[in-house]
């Protein structure tokens, strides 16, 4: 059981730092490059299917760690990396998707871009998830 909740923490610290690296590098930059209108379209369109499976993702990998704390001991990376895992999903909640949901619903007009706050909050879980997947990576491969 421990060595599958470990290759499940794994996976997904590796898809969630994974996927905020592909929007930082893609979508950020190409959202910043569109006028208002067709960013508010493409962040529709792009957004979608992240949200379907993002949560379940952070969400799952955060239980594991907690499993995973349980059956194998606390330690310090371990901790650190849940609590890296645990910040992207508060900063995705309350930082994040509150603007999604606000510019799908068209009520984010012109005049309050909502895109340099989504971007500063999408850099702060970037870092979290990056770094959540290096400690835990250290504490695998360190024992």
């Amino acid at each position: 059981m421990r060595d599958l909740l470990t290759v499940l923490v794994l996976v997904g610290s590796g898809v969630t730092a994974g996927v905020m690296c592909c929007v930082a590098l893609s979508l950020v930059p190409g959202f910043r490059a569109l006028s208002y209108e067709d960013y508010v379209e493409a962040h529709i369109v792009f957004g979608r299917h992240f949200d379907k499976v993002m949560p379940p993702v952070v969400v799952l990998t955060v239980l594991g760690m907690v499993a995973l704390l349980f059956i194998a001991g606390p330690s310090l990376l371990r901790v650190a990396a849940l609590a890296c895992l645990f910040a992207v999903s508060l900063v995705s909640q309350f930082g994040n998707v509150p603007i999604n949901r606000r510019v799908k619903s068209g009520r984010a007009p012109v005049a309050e871009d909502p895109r340099a706050a989504w971007r500063r909050w999408h850099f702060v879980r970037l870092t979290a998830s990056v770094a959540a997947l290096a400690l835990f990576s250290v504490q695998v491969v360190t024992g």
